[in-house]
């Protein structure tokens, strides 16, 4: 964030980046009631879109008023199935979703986040790496 403020815009953008900030911290006090999100941002799932759908997933989340936390993380041993996300729901276990574009993307946000609706793409907690075995 630049200190120097040269517009109006410039104060525009410098107060949604500070609301943005405190958002995260307060949600990050108790992000057992919301919905987390953990996208895999490791060399593989960049190079598969993984941050296209990363800020997919935090701008329509926002603009449906959806209380999530959206973090990044590493490799989950998935490369196969980049980009990968892990979705947890209050009160559930997580489930990871492989091959996740920014159609998929909105296909979970519609039915398993706002419904409980499974979809396609699930990749079983039983499956092993080949390094798991």
């Amino acid at each position: 964030m630049s200190n120097k403020v040269k517009s109006l815009q410039d104060l525009r953008k410098m107060r949604d980046e500070f609301k943005g900030n405190i958002s995260l911290r307060e949600k990050s006090d108790h992000p057992d009631n919301l919905v987390q999100i953990r996208v895999s941002m490791a060399t593989c799932g960049i190079a598969s879109g993984a941050r296209e759908t990363m800020n997919y997933m935090i701008d329509e989340l926002d603009r449906q008023a959806i209380e999530a936390v959206v973090t990044q993380t590493g490799c989950m041993g998935y490369c196969y199935a980049e980009p990968t996300i892990e979705v947890t729901l209050p009160g559930e276990e997580p489930v990871v979703f492989g091959n996740v574009n920014t159609k998929k993307a909105s296909e979970i946000i519609e039915k398993y986040i706002k419904n409980g609706e499974l979809v396609d793409g699930i990749i079983p907690d039983t499956y092993k790496t080949i390094d798991n075995r």
